[in-house]
C-alpha cells in the first residue's frame, strides 16, 4: 500500500538519496524489506544505511564494528544499497544533517523511519531542520493504524512530503532476532549472513535481562 499523506509539487529531476538511520542491532530481514519498498515507492536512486555508534536510550548494543560488518554483508546483494559510517556518536539535526548535505549536494534526501518513531519526532531537538529540507518514508509497524499516523503527520507545524507504506514484516523485531541468535536457533526475519557472522564471533551470547 502506498499512501501519500501530502500532495507535493512536481519533483525536480535530481538524484534522490535514501537515508536509513538506526541501531541495526542486528540488521534483519524487515530492515532490508523496508529499504526495498522505500526505493520503489519513493523512487530512490541510492539508499544508505546509517548505523549509530552510540544510540540514545539504548544502554547495551553490540560493538559498532560488528553491527557495521553485519550490515555490509546484508546489503551485498543490492547494488543500490550502501553502508555509511559517520563520526557522529548518534544521529542529530545539528551535526548529522549538515554533514549529509555536504556529502550529497544538489540531491533530495529522503529519510526512512518506522511509524513508532513518528509519534515522537515532533519532540526531537531541531526537528524543523529535517522537515524543511527532506522527505520521509514511513513504514507502518504492527498495531498502528494508518489514520493515526496520518493525523500525527498532519499535526506537525511544518510537515514534509511523506510516503506511507505497509511493512512486509511489521511484526518482526530485532529483539526476537537477538533472542534467536543467543540460543543459536532460527526465527522469522533472521538473515543467514547475520546468523553466520554472529555465530562465528559469539555475538549476543549474553543479553540484558
Amino acid at each position: 500500500m502506498l499512501q501519500r499523506c501530502h500532495d507535493g509539487a512536481s519533483r525536480v529531476t535530481k538524484e534522490r538519496i535514501g537515508i536509513y538511520s538506526g541501531t541495526f542491532n542486528p540488521v534483519y530481514a524487515g530492515h532490508i524489506a523496508f529499504a526495498l519498498q522505500a526505493v520503489q515507492a519513493a523512487k530512490l536512486d541510492r539508499l544508505y544505511f546509517l548505523p549509530e555508534r552510540r544510540p540514545r536510550h539504548k544502554k547495551t548494543v553490540e560493538h559498532f564494528g560488528h553491527r557495521v560488518a553485519m550490515l555490509q554483508r546484508a546489503v551485498r546483494p543490492y547494488p543500490n544499497f550502501e553502508v555509511l559510517e559517520l563520526d557522529d556518536v548518534s544521529f542529530s539535526m545539528q551535526r548529522t544533517l549538515p554533514n549529509l548535505e555536504i556529502m550529497f549536494p544538489d540531491s533530495q534526501l529522503v529519510f526512512l523511519v518506522g511509524s513508532d518513531a513518528v509519534l515522537h519526532m515532533s519532540t526531537w531537538p531541531h526537528i524543523e531542520r529535517l522537515f524543511a529540507m527532506a522527505e520521509l518514508v514511513i513504514g507502518r509497524r504492527d498495531g498502528q493504524a494508518v489514520e493515526d499516523i496520518k493525523q500525527t503527520v498532519a499535526s506537525w507545524p511544518q510537515a514534509p512530503l511523506v510516503t506511507l507504506i505497509n511493512s512486509y514484516a511489521p511484526d518482526v523485531s530485532s529483539t526476537s532476532v537477538r533472542e534467536a541468535l543467543q540460543t543459536r536457533q532460527s526465527t522469522k526475519g533472521l538473515l543467514k549472513s547475520v546468523a553466520q557472522y554472529s555465530n562465528h564471533h559469539w555475538l549476543y551470547v549474553s543479553l540484558p535481562k
